[in-house]
């Protein structure tokens, strides 16, 4: 048995930057991880590009990586939220903030290749990869696991074991935490693409009946795109050719930055909400997608799981500096509790908007375009609105104020 502080099981954004946090705070940490970095990454004109908040660019500032991030990074400046054919619009920006912007987008592979390189420098880490966690025993005051790479089987010890493991967490369904499970019956088409105007750093959110149209500024004048469609015609829009494609994105997005002149390789993803009814259990912590899985609209994914990493850090680090069991259920409940309000509040933002917008109802359209034009005339509840977006509101931990732990 090998021991450590702590197990990750999944090497993605959220476990690399849980494993980043920890590591130089006196313990040792695991990491496993089935997919070599490599099967994942994208480049080029095609690269899928991460939105993320003011508060998860002040993460990487305390884990000391955003100077490593920033020249890959496109600030946002402002967003701009309409809903189509109505005259509702809300416009939120980075001076109400007194801010450099409100937030960035960066390519995932960036990302990627920030974060492992920082756990590859990192001497108390170690990695297992390609690797499956495939047992895990409770024994009181620890937990075993055994970790499988080909014909060779390693066993780990540890206090506590951390699920980064995504929306289908085996860990968590071990554990016997239930979830709550929503298919939104929309698919998610990803792409890049260059308009005919400069996007000057705003980021458009377009709501229409058929599901919600983003577009992020990036680099090189070229935009990230989510559009969301029906389920049943994500195959259809899939199979258009390159001009039919951007024919209809132009349609739902309108004329805002011109015409919209090439597209880059496309790719689907069916969505839904996973809202896990805890994020602990017996010397467990459940982290990112393996805790709330969110649709996409307003881009809250990510910078979420970036705030559960930034929190549970934060967590073990002070638990540890007063010689506490890191595992024991009294640590992991601050944790749990921690968290529980900025979930419930974002998912419920995110599952209110995905649902409010797509209702078919002439009726409740009013409504939402009377809301939207009240909202923009409200400076309080503006501000209220951007701070949740930026990730700024409620009990915020060292790391999102940009402090080392």
């Amino acid at each position: 048995m090998k021991q450590y502080d702590v197990i990750i099981n999944g090497g993605g954004m959220v476990g690399a930057a849980l494993a980043c946090a920890l590591s130089g705070q006196g313990m040792r940490i695991a990491v496993v991880e089935a997919t070599r970095r490599e099967v994942r990454e994208d480049a080029g004109y095609d690269e899928r590009a991460i939105a993320l908040a003011w508060g998860t660019r002040r993460i990487f500032d305390g884990l000391g990586l955003w100077d490593e991030l920033a020249d890959a990074a496109t600030a946002i400046h402002s967003i701009h939220v309409s809903d189509r054919g109505r005259p509702g619009m809300v416009h939120m920006d980075r001076e109400s903030e007194g801010l450099p912007a409100i937030g960035y987008v960066v390519p995932a592979r960036a990302i990627g290749v920030v974060l492992d390189a920082a756990v590859a420098r990192a001497d108390d880490v170690d990695v297992y990869c390609p690797a499956a966690l495939t047992g895990v025993v409770h024994s009181g005051t620890s937990v075993s696991v055994q970790v499988t790479r080909g014909d060779d089987k390693t066993g780990l010890l540890s206090p506590l074991l951390v699920a980064a493991d995504g929306a289908d967490s085996t860990l968590r369904e071990q554990a016997g935490i239930g979830c709550r499970e929503t298919d939104y019956r929309q698919t998610a088409i990803v792409t890049n693409v260059t308009p005919q105007l400069p996007h000057n750093h705003v980021a458009y959110e377009r709501f229409t009946p058929e599901g919600p149209v983003a577009l992020l500024p990036m680099s090189e004048q070229r935009c990230a795109v989510v559009w969301t469609v029906a389920a049943d015609q994500a195959d259809d829009v899939m199979a258009l050719d390159d001009d039919t494609f951007l024919a209809q994105l132009q349609e739902r997005f309108g004329q805002r930055l011109g015409r919209l002149q090439r597209v880059g390789r496309r790719q689907a993803w069916p969505l839904r909400l996973v809202s896990a009814t805890a994020s602990v259990a017996d010397r467990l912590a459940l982290v990112g997608n393996a805790v709330h899985t969110l649709h996409p609209v307003a881009g809250q994914g990510f910078n979420l799981g970036a705030r559960d990493i930034a929190v549970l850090a934060e967590v073990l680090v002070d638990a540890r500096r007063r010689g506490e069991d890191i595992g024991a259920a009294a640590v992991l409940s601050r944790y749990g509790e921690w968290r529980q309000r900025d979930h419930r509040n974002v998912t419920l933002f995110t599952d209110g908007l995905a649902r409010l917008f797509t209702l078919p109802l002439p009726a409740l359209g009013a409504v939402r375009s009377a809301g939207m034009l009240a909202l923009d005339l409200l400076p309080p509840a503006k501000r209220l609105l951007t701070r949740l977006t930026m990730g700024r509101s409620g009990r915020t931990p060292r790391l999102a104020r940009g402090l080392p732990l």
